[in-house]
């Protein structure tokens, strides 16, 4: 099981990471005109991680990305 501190970490460094990125505006210069993404992953000591934000002008395509992701979990979820 994740401990409560691991995850505050993780998360602390994700929005962390995700702040600078929204702040340089080269970042986001030509994106595609209706379905955009951002991933990034990392590590501590302890594991790894990753964040994937989606952006889509039409709520399919996101849920469609959710739903493969969801598949995968399922499959690949140790036990």
């Amino acid at each position: 099981m994740i401990e409560s501190n691991d995850a505050i970490r993780v998360l602390d460094t994700v929005a962390k990471n995700l702040m600078g990125v929204a702040k340089n505006e080269s970042n986001f210069e030509r994106l595609p005109d209706s379905f955009w993404g951002y991933f990034a992953r990392g590590h501590d000591s302890k594991g790894k991680f990753a964040v994937i934000v989606t952006y889509s002008e039409k709520g399919d395509d996101v849920d469609s990305l959710l739903q493969s992701y969801e598949q995968w979990v399922a499959k690949n979820k140790v036990k």
